[in-house]
């Protein structure tokens, strides 16, 4: 186990990897949307966004299964066990010609990829704590959203001279990389004292145990609102760009710049979070979050989309905002659940992802004429957001006056 104030580069890089295998899968896909549609006969182009929320589903529902099992078995070995169910997936989704069975395939991959993006978390906190651990979470998102950044940029240089398989074939390839370099170089950070015996109830006492940690319930709440209505302008963002504002060929472009904006604040986050602390810095990113798409609604409130560059500047902006989000929400989570972090890690995944899934499908249906509707989604869900806080702020505060 690390020392829980030291910084290794190879480690923040090795987690990094393993949560952006998750990253390619979904982004490098977002070009070839069109095409894997039309090879699979769909007609209507909203359809085409399960391609990218169902996959969140498998990642949510798979961390139940792998977070419980790391902790009794270790972490190494289920991140094995998810890359190979991983392969498997991605074998339905290259040889079926039905959109049924893709997502089938897809929702498979995201249960696959669960393992390696639920266990990145329970090896930082197997290593780290407190503010220091948002630090190397936050450094590890920033490294992490540089995938997102070239991922839709190189999936639509595959499809140049290839077709949409192959971009399945180039996740696999980097995949096996990652996973040969963690095999060889991560040591297993669960020792065997620490794990918990494999049991029939395993699961049900480590929610059990989760539940009782108020903070973690609500924070857990509060990722499953931001990743939700953030969620929903990854499905839809190539219909934005490509279909509402025509910019097809300008849109991995587009989409890396915006993904440059977070990985932008996520370092900041990381710079600053150890000397301010977390909640602060989250709960102002919050109120951020929440003020700028209630801007966009009222300004725009007629449906109108506003030119491209009015648009770009409130996406930058709400996303600069998420960048000092992703990671601290789940800090704050994690916090209190060292202990059982890879159950804890799992619950708090599966719980954020099975929200998200729901919300993005909802609004996103919403999104063809104008991106309205995704504005208002981010203001609802920012607001909540803010309420779970002063929510805890105040509840917080009363339990230690009654304590003094």
């Amino acid at each position: 186990m690390q020392n829980n104030n030291s910084f290794k580069i190879e480690f923040v890089a090795l987690m990094a990897a393993l949560m952006s295998i998750v990253a390619l899968s979904i982004d490098a896909l977002l070009p070839g949307l069109p095409a894997v549609g039309a090879y699979l006969g769909v007609t209507n182009p909203n359809n085409n966004q399960l391609l990218i929320t169902m996959i969140f589903l498998g990642l949510g529902f798979g961390q139940l299964i792998f977070g419980p099992l790391s902790d009794s078995f270790g972490r190494k070995p289920i991140v094995y066990f998810g890359f190979i169910l991983f392969i498997i997936a991605s074998y339905i989704c290259v040889t079926t010609k039905s959109f049924e069975v893709m997502i089938i395939g897809r929702v498979l991959q995201g249960m696959g990829l669960s393992a390696q993006r639920t266990l990145s978390l329970a090896i930082i906190r197997d290593s780290y704590s407190g503010d220091y651990m948002a630090k190397i979470m936050s450094i590890v998102v920033m490294v992490f959203i540089l995938v997102p950044v070239i991922a839709p940029a190189l999936g639509q240089l595959i499809l140049n001279y290839y077709d949409w398989k192959a971009i399945f074939y180039v996740n696999l390839f980097y995949g096996l990389i990652v996973i040969i370099w963690f095999w060889k170089r991560q040591p297993e950070t669960l020792t065997k004292e620490k794990r918990i015996k494999f049991s029939s109830s395993l699961f049900i006492d480590g929610v059990k145990e989760f539940f009782k940690y108020k903070d973690a319930i609500a924070y857990t709440l509060a990722s499953g609102f931001i990743t939700g209505s953030f969620m929903v302008y990854l499905s839809t963002s190539q219909q934005i760009f490509e279909q509402q504002y025509n910019l097809a060929d300008l849109f991995p472009y587009i989409f890396a710049s915006l993904a440059i904006s977070i990985g932008l604040a996520t370092y900041l986050n990381s710079v600053f979070v150890v000397k301010f602390g977390m909640w602060k810095i989250a709960y102002i990113a919050t109120i951020a979050y929440a003020v700028i798409s209630l801007l966009y609604v009222i300004i725009f409130h007629a449906g109108n989309n506003p030119p491209i560059s009015v648009l770009i500047g409130f996406f930058v902006l709400q996303f600069f905002s998420v960048g000092f989000l992703f990671g601290n929400l789940r800090a704050l989570a994690m916090q209190p659940l060292g202990h059982i972090a890879g159950i804890g890690a799992a619950i708090n995944g599966f719980v954020s992802t099975i929200m998200a899934v729901p919300i993005a499908n909802y609004i996103g249906s919403y999104v063809s004429q104008s991106v309205l509707p995704l504005f208002i989604g981010f203001s609802l869900f920012g607001t909540l957001t803010l309420a779970t806080f002063l929510y805890l702020k105040k509840t917080n505060k009363a339990t230690t006056n009654s304590a003094a």
